[in-house]
């Protein structure tokens, strides 16, 4: 089978189901977005060698995204009800557990904190990002069209995992947090 098919040669492309699409419809942009994020995963996990529970953690957080994307590239609600590895509350409260967890060994935040640390925890900030992102993509699309609340749940609370997970594997690996401190930079007065 060939990569290409040069079907969306002309700015479309097809949703499960055969319905023809622009590639700048919000569902596409959605899953798109969702695809981002997998891929930013997919980064932080090659960065996380020797993390070996927090690197099944993230393939168990793909597959779940994938699922989210076979339910927002499926427009028909009927279709979507055959659709197998749905997001489930489940999901949700599995991620909030780990939140948890790894709270509990992290200093308490005293300001916000620049995105960075070491290479591993400065990717799955990036991450973190791209899911705000996305979840702000999916919440459009749901204002056109019926979106499970446990897909919105999920993408909000792993948004909140990725960032303590950042911050873990920095706490973890001796990379110190940057506060924010609110000042200008300086010489950005526009003085010169």
């Amino acid at each position: 089978m060939k990569i290409y098919t040069r079907t969306g040669d002309r700015g479309e492309t097809s949703l499960f189901g055969g319905e023809r699409v622009s590639k700048a419809h919000p569902r596409v942009a959605a899953y798109g977005d969702l695809d981002e994020l997998n891929a930013a995963l997919g980064a932080a996990h090659a960065r996380l060698v020797s993390w070996h529970d927090l690197r099944q953690r993230i393939e168990d957080i793909q597959a779940v995204l994938f699922g989210i994307g076979a339910e927002l590239a499926t427009p028909d609600a009927m279709a979507r009800k055959k659709l197998t590895g749905l997001v489930r509350g489940e999901d949700v409260e599995t991620l909030e557990a780990s939140i948890d967890a790894m709270e509990k060994e992290l200093p308490s935040l005293r300001s916000f904190i620049l995105p960075g640390g070491g290479p591993a925890g400065a990717q799955l900030h990036v991450a973190r990002t791209v899911c705000r992102r996305a979840e702000r993509k999916v919440v459009a699309l749901g204002a056109e069209g019926e979106i499970r609340s446990e897909i919105l749940l999920y993408l909000n609370r792993l948004s909140d995992w990725l960032f303590v997970v950042a911050r873990y594997v920095n706490h973890r690996e001796r990379h110190t947090e940057i506060p924010w401190s609110g000042d200008s930079p300086r010489g950005a007065s526009g003085d010169d």
